[in-house]
C-alpha cells in the first residue's frame, strides 16, 4: 500500500469520526429547551453542523481521489465510533445486540472494498 493510499484512509477515518461527532452534538442539542437555554442550544446545534459540514466536504474530497464504491461502503466506519460515543458520552447502554449489528455492518462494508 502506498503513502498516499494509506493517507487517503486516515482522511476517511478521520472523515467518519467527525461526522460521528457532529451527529453527538447535534444529540446534545436535542436535549435543550430552545426557549431556555437558546445559547447553549445554539453552541451545540452550529458545532453539529458545522462538524458534519467538514466531514461532508472531506468526502468530497476523498472521492476526488478513490472510487464511489470504496469511499461510501467505508463511510459504515462512522457506526464504530457512534457506539463509542453514545457509550462513553452518552452513558446509553450497548447490548451485545447493537454490537454485532454493527460489526456485521462494518464486515459487510470491509466485503465490499475488498
Amino acid at each position: 500500500m502506498t503513502a498516499i493510499n494509506l493517507l487517503l484512509l486516515l482522511l476517511l477515518v478521520v472523515m467518519t469520526w467527525i461526522g460521528a461527532f457532529g451527529g453527538y452534538f447535534l444529540k446534545k442539542a436535542s436535549s435543550f429547551n430552545i426557549n431556555m437555554e437558546r445559547k447553549a442550544f445554539m453552541l451545540r446545534l452550529l458545532s453539529g453542523v458545522f462538524l458534519y459540514g467538514v466531514s461532508a466536504i472531506l468526502n468530497i474530497v476523498a472521492l476526488k481521489f478513490l472510487p464511489y464504491t470504496v469511499v461510501f461502503p467505508l463511510t459504515a466506519i462512522t457506526y464504530i465510533w457512534t457506539m463509542l460515543i453514545s457509550y462513553l458520552l452518552l452513558k446509553e447502554q450497548i447490548s451485545m445486540r447493537k454490537i454485532i449489528g454493527v460489526l456485521l455492518i462494518v464486515t459487510g462494508a470491509f466485503v465490499l472494498v475488498g
